[in-house]
């Protein structure tokens, strides 16, 4: 019979030692695989997703890019209607409003006359100045 001397035990042990660490290692390393596997697969389909969604985005800076000129022309021919309009409104004050004031002082005195107005009593003298649209007070704190 043949017996093992301690090193040939120390020997053993040391092998079963690296046997196990070695059998740890490999399941890591396939848990590990594993892993990179899943994790890959879930890039491609992220990226699989990203690709329309970023073409989509895209298209709908594009379309918004488009409503903004729009709206911006828009806003353009508003500004200048609303300055014609001004313009017009001017235009109008200015060749009907004399007139206007014109005929209604006229009007005016055409009725006093015809009212019968005594020629001795001096004429009051008038409170209001007339602008094309609404009247204003001259005397200070003093209603007519």
């Amino acid at each position: 019979m043949h017996t093992v001397s301690g090193g040939e035990v120390a020997g053993i042990l040391v092998a079963v030692f690296w046997a196990i660490l070695v059998s740890f290692l490999a399941v890591a390393l396939a848990r590990l695989a594993q892993t990179l596997k899943a994790t890959t697969k879930l890039v491609a389909d992220v990226t699989d997703q990203a690709v329309p969604l970023l073409a989509e985005a895209s298209t709908a800076v594009r379309s918004a890019q488009t409503q903004i000129e729009r709206v911006d022309a828009i806003a353009s021919d508003v500004q200048e209607v609303t300055s014609n309009a001004s313009a017009l409104s001017t235009t109008v004050a200015s060749t009907f409003g004399g007139p206007l004031v014109k005929v209604a002082a006229f009007g005016y005195g055409v009725r006093r006359a015809i009212s019968g107005r005594k020629d001795d009593m001096p004429a009051k003298p008038s409170r209001r100045t007339v602008i094309v649209g609404r009247t204003v007070s001259r005397g200070r704190g003093k209603k007519d």
